[in-house]
């Protein structure tokens, strides 16, 4: 979904010239990965001669705010706060995630 959003309509050989080697996928990973977006409604697919182009049908914004709230539905019985609270207890926020954070929810109750 990622190099569709940035670089907008892609083959599917395309799309795995950009993810293929960093990720260990080969064509036909992309290929059923691409198919299965497509099934679920999230890319689309134009036939081009023997080919596919697939785009983005949906935002970039609005796919993480989905999988946002369904990662903390799944993981912390929908409380945001229990995330906050995990990464805090595990270490993996920094001084200046905590910093950022402060100054979003500073902003939020305005």
């Amino acid at each position: 979904m990622e190099a569709l959003w940035t670089r907008g309509t892609m083959t599917a050989a395309e799309v795995c010239d950009v993810v293929c080697e960093s990720r260990g996928w080969s064509l036909a990973t992309v290929k059923t990965l691409l198919s299965r977006l497509v099934q679920k409604g999230a890319i689309g697919a134009e036939p081009d001669g023997r080919r596919y182009l697939y785009s983005a049908l949906i935002e970039r914004a609005d796919y993480v705010g989905g999988e946002s709230r369904r990662l903390v539905d799944r993981l912390f019985g929908g409380r945001p706060a229990s995330l906050f609270a995990h990464l805090a207890e595990s270490e993996a926020l920094t001084e200046d995630d905590l910093e950022e954070i402060e100054a979003l929810l500073k902003e939020m109750r305005k």
